[in-house]
This record gives structure tokens, C-alpha cells and sequence, in this order.
């Protein structure tokens, strides 16, 4: 059949379409404990998990996972709605219950491992950002989005960037001719550059020609913290014989490494 697409085993293009009236007349079964009712609804509301998932098939996830994962949430939607007290279409109300359901999945399924509390944090700042968005019709700031939730910005700011997806060095970001540019190449690494490993090397081979005594002074010195009197007294000199020594070796260091 053309257009067929099976997911977890279900042909999409057979999904019933259930009008807003039945929904109802359905959902009021349901709360009557009717199964078959339970069953009807579940199967005649499958394309709105589908509508859901297309949200986060950018993510690389297994699409019959989230299938799945949104028919919890669809599930859920309709153990919990009540035609009385929700004055609006089930549709309304199922959407952001299954994003709910599949988000929860995505982040307790993160290659990185996020506290409860921050998970939490950003469940509620997901649900006020889809609130404040249906509302105004744009993206809320996430300043608008802390004053809702009575929380600092920056808690929005770190709750955000806990339930991003990492990105590996590796992605491509940009291709051009079959030669493609990746996260790393746009990494650069300010301390271990070219300059800095010739300037180790050289300060290593300028410290092997100093003498034992003279590599102490400056391991007691600038490594340890010590005083030249503090220095004198363990070596065994005078303070006038440490200063001298080293400045003699800081001296010759600044040569070797000028010089290379």
C-alpha cells in the first residue's frame, strides 16, 4: 500500500480518525470503566502520538521507542482527562501529555546523567515555556520564563543546557565538496597550541642543565612557596648564596629558552 509506514508493528496509513464528538461520548465511557471504550479511544488517537514525535525524530532516537513511550503518554491523557472540569478538546490536553511522557524518557535516557532536581527543574521549565509559547505566539526569554516559575534566570539557564543532547567533536557542521567540518575543527584549544609545547620543551631542556642543588632552590621556591631564609635553612646556605643561585639559574633559563 502506498504511503504505508509501520511503526512497533503498526501500519500508520490503517489509523482510525475518531471525530471530536465520539472522543467524547468515548472518554465518558471510559470514566464509566468501559475497556472496550478505553481500547477504541487509545487506537483512534494513535496519529496524534505520531503528530508528537515528529517534534524529536531530529534527536537520532529509535522511532519505535518513542512511539511507544508516547502511547504511555497518550494513555495517561486519558486516564486523566474529565470531560466536565476540561473545557477543551482531548487533543489540546494529549499533546503536551505525551511530550511530557517522551521528554521524561529522553532525559532519563541521556548519555549524561542529570540530578533528580535539575530534571525536575527542567520538566516544569519545558511545560511553562510550551504555556507561555501557546500563549503569546512566539518563543518566551528565558527571563519571562524564570519570572513565571519564580526561579533565578540562571536556574532556567542551567536546567536548559542539563537536558541538551551532547554533540559529539566528530558531528559535521558544515560540507563543501565532499570535505566536511566538524565540531572540532571549530575547537581551538588556547593552552596546548604549538607555541606553548615548543616553550615546555624548551624549559625542560633549560632545567636538566641546571645543577641539583639549583633545581631544589627552585622547587622550594616557586613550587612550595617558601622563603629564600626558609631556603636557606634547609639547604644549608646563606640567603645571600639561595638569592644568588637563583637568580643565576632564572638567568639561564631565559637564554636557553630565547635561544631556542
Amino acid at each position: 500500500m502506498q504511503g504505508k509506514v509501520d511503526i512497533c508493528g503498526v501500519n500508520t496509513a490503517r489509523l482510525p480518525v475518531l471525530s471530536p464528538e465520539k472522543t467524547r461520548d468515548l472518554l465518558l465511557e471510559v470514566k464509566k470503566g468501559n475497556k472496550a471504550a478505553r481500547e477504541e479511544l487509545i487506537a483512534g488517537n494513535l496519529r496524534l502520538v505520531l503528530s508528537v514525535i515528529q517534534r524529536f525524530a531530529a534527536r537520532g532516537e529509535n522511532v519505535d521507542d518513542l512511539f511507544q513511550v508516547g502511547c504511555i503518554g497518550l494513555i495517561k491523557a486519558i486516564d486523566n482527562f474529565d470531560c466536565e472540569s476540561h473545557d477543551v478538546r482531548f487533543s489540546t490536553y494529549g499533546v503536551p501529555m505525551i511530550a511530557g511522557e517522551i521528554r521524561r524518557y529522553l532525559r532519563d535516557n541521556s548519555a549524561l546523567r542529570v540530578s533528580r532536581s535539575m530534571r525536575d527543574t527542567a520538566y516544569r521549565v519545558l511545560q511553562v515555556r510550551e504555556k507561555l509559547q501557546a500563549e503569546s505566539g512566539r518563543e518566551p526569554t528565558e527571563t519571562e520564563i524564570a519570572a513565571a516559575l519564580g526561579i533565578p534566570r540562571e536556574e532556567v539557564t542551567f536546567a536548559l543546557d542539563a537536558i541538551s543532547d551532547p554533540v559529539s567533536l566528530f558531528d559535521p557542521v558544515y560540507t563543501d565538496g565532499g570535505e566536511s567540518v566538524t565540531v572540532m575543527d571549530q575547537v581551538r584549544d588556547r593552552r596546548n597550541t604549538d607555541e606553548s609545547w615548543l616553550e615546555c620543551m624548551a624549559l625542560s631542556d633549560a632545567m636538566r642543565r641546571l645543577s641539583p642543588r639549583e633545581k631544589r632552590i627552585l622547587a622550594l621556591r616557586f613550587y612550595d612557596g617558601k622563603t629564600q631564609m626558609e631556603v636557606a635553612g634547609m639547604v644549608g646556605i646563606s640567603q645571600a648564596q639561595v638569592s644568588r643561585l637563583e637568580k643565576g639559574a632564572i638567568d639561564r633559563i631565559k637564554k636557553a629558552i630565547l635561544v631556542s
